[in-house]
Parts: structure tokens; sequence; C-alpha cells
């Protein structure tokens, strides 16, 4: 019984899990032990300004953890961490890490609240009087700069999938509707180089994206489009619509109507690609997707989930789009394409 028993302590626990998590970045543990370690306690607490009481507590938590390993009393970053190191992705892990401290973990206590109400009750937590996170974000100073920093980070883990898209190797031009800070904008742009992208998005989003379009020096073949992706119509001559990380904020019948507005948008023979995290079709898992959910239920809009693929692939089937297919990523995170095509 106490071996079935003691798979609910991370459980439990959960959120002072992640509290160890975001305690080894903020204060530079893992940072510290990459370019110096294995360091003994004694030595991270000098270089860390802590006190020897509060390095003992940090460096339980995180080896427990297994963000950190002890080996002849010295400390070195734990398999998963290092493997951040290695990878280059420390930035990505750092910018996600800090996304969900200060956007999405006050508004997960309202989780059941929002689960009871139907209402996305987390909003509580940001100033403002709109029922969308968005709006909101650019109340607080740095939030919304933070906010577009943690979708570029997810979209870095998760993006291979999208750039990997035949669909994608055979267009001229891409619609990214609501495309955000065009970080996969721009990423398309760089994998294929003779492809030409437009981001659509409201006003404000755009500001953002220009500065990433810039910096990447593709202002020659990435555009920007202000619109209400709902109210306006979409620009024409495109062969491909792109809603990534979109059909996750919005109800079926919001999904739907979007659908069909990238329909009425496309070239004859043009394709849909939604990308983003999908739930299995039974229901079962993954659990990263179960636990993202959390976040989607208490903070972007009253209807936000994580779908299934089969809920993608009917909506694409209701708005006339045939040859309707998937392509899951093979990495860590859910991450998915559902394409389709609009009959010539």
């Amino acid at each position: 019984m106490s071996s079935e028993l003691s798979a609910l302590v991370p459980v439990l626990f959960g959120h002072a899990t992640f509290q160890q998590l975001n305690a080894g970045c903020e204060l530079g543990l893992f940072e510290l032990l990459d370019t110096d370690g294995p360091l003994p306690a004694g030595t991270v607490a000098e270089t860390l300004g802590l006190s020897r009481r509060s390095t003992d507590i940090l460096l339980l938590g995180t080896t427990a953890l297994g963000l950190t390993e002890v080996a002849g009393g010295e400390y070195r970053n734990g398999a998963p961490v290092a493997a951040v190191f290695r990878h280059g992705l420390w930035p990505v892990l750092r910018d996600i890490v800090q996304y969900q401290d200060r956007i999405a973990y006050l508004p997960a206590a309202d989780y059941v609240e929002s689960l009871r109400t139907g209402e996305n009750v987390g909003i509580r937590h940001f100033p403002g009087t709109t029922r969308d996170l968005y709006s909101r974000l650019a109340a607080v100073p740095g939030l919304e700069e933070l906010f577009y920093r943690g979708m570029h980070a997810w979209s870095q883990l998760s993006n291979p999938v999208l750039l990997a898209q035949h669909d994608l190797a055979r267009a001229r031009r891409v619609l990214d509707v609501g495309g955000g800070d065009a970080v996969n904008a721009v990423a398309l742009a760089r994998a294929h180089p003779s492809l030409r992208v437009t981001v659509l998005d409201r006003p404000g989003a755009l500001e953002v994206a220009r500065k990433t379009i810039a910096e990447a020096g593709l202002e020659d073949r990435v555009e920007t489009y202000p619109a209400d992706i709902f109210a306006d119509p979409y620009p024409p001559g495109h062969d491909c619509v792109l809603f990534a990380h979109q059909l996750v904020i919005w109800s079926p019948e919001q999904n739907l109507a979007l659908l069909r507005k990238a329909y009425d948008a496309l070239d004859p023979e043009g394709r849909v690609l939604v990308f983003n995290a999908f739930t299995d079709d039974d229901r079962t898992g993954p659990l990263y997707a179960a636990l993202d959910n959390v976040y989607f239920t208490t903070l972007p809009f009253r209807h936000s989930t994580i779908y299934r693929w089969a809920d993608c692939e009917q909506w694409l089937r209701e708005a006339g789009f045939t040859d309707v297919g998937r392509t899951a990523a093979s990495g860590w995170t859910p991450h998915g394409v559902v394409s389709g095509r609009r009959p010539a």
C-alpha cells in the first residue's frame, strides 16, 4: 500500500515541485553548476549569496527531484537540466519557467472554480474588465513582453514538426493568422527561402512582430497585416493559411468560423495548417496536455482548451476541406499539425 500511495507525493506537492525548479532558475543555481560544477554546498552558498541553511534546503529539493545530483559531497546538474544546457535550450527553459511563475501559476488556484462555472476565473488576477487574457496583459508593465517570450520559447521547442511539413515546401505565400510575435513566420521564412509570409493579428501584437522580423532581417519576405481574425476579411492571394497555437483558444463554433474564413481566403488547391498541442482521441492523455489544460481552463478565454486530433479534423471537413490528415511531433511535447486542402 505504501508504494501505491507514494505516487501521490508529486501530485500533492506539485506546487512545491515547480517552486524548486523556479528557485534553481531565479537564483542561478543551474547556470552556476553548468559553468563551474561539480561544487560543494559551501561554494554554492557563497557564490549565490545564500545562507548555508537556504542552500541546503534548495539543494535537497532539486536533488530529490533529479534536477541536481550529488557525488562525493559535490553537486552537479541532473540529467534533465544537463540535457537542456547541452542542447542549447537553457534560454528557452528559463523563459518558460518565468512565464509559468508570473502568468500561469497564481491563476491555477482558480481551476476548481473555473470548472464549476465554465468561466476563465483566473483572469481576475490581471487588471482590466475584458474577459480575455491578451487584452489585459498590457496593463501590467513587462507582462506582455514576458508573454510573448514564453510563447516564443514554446514555439522553439515544438515547431520542428511544423517546419517539416511538405505543404510548406510547395507553398508560395503563407497567411499566419494570429501570428503574434512572428516567431513561427520567421522560422518558416528561414526554413523555406522562397516562401513569403503575412502575419495577421491585432495592431498591438504586430508591434512585437515587426521587431522580430526586423531583427531577423526578413522585412523583404515577412510582412504584417493588422486585422481582427474574426471580424475582418483575410487578404487574398495566399496558397496556405496557418493557425499556430490559435484553435486551443476558441470554442468549437469559433474554430469552425475561422476555418471557413481560411477556406474563403485560400486559392484553389490551397492548404490550411493547424499547429498546436493535441489530446489523444480516447481522452486518456498525454500528461503534458492534461496538465497544460489547467492554464487554458483558468486564463485565456472561457472556451479555451486543448482539443482532440479528431475534433480538429472534423472541423476542417465541416469547413469544406478535403485530404484531411495529421502529423504528430516526435519530441516530448504533444504538438502536431492537422492539414487540409481546398478543392479546386
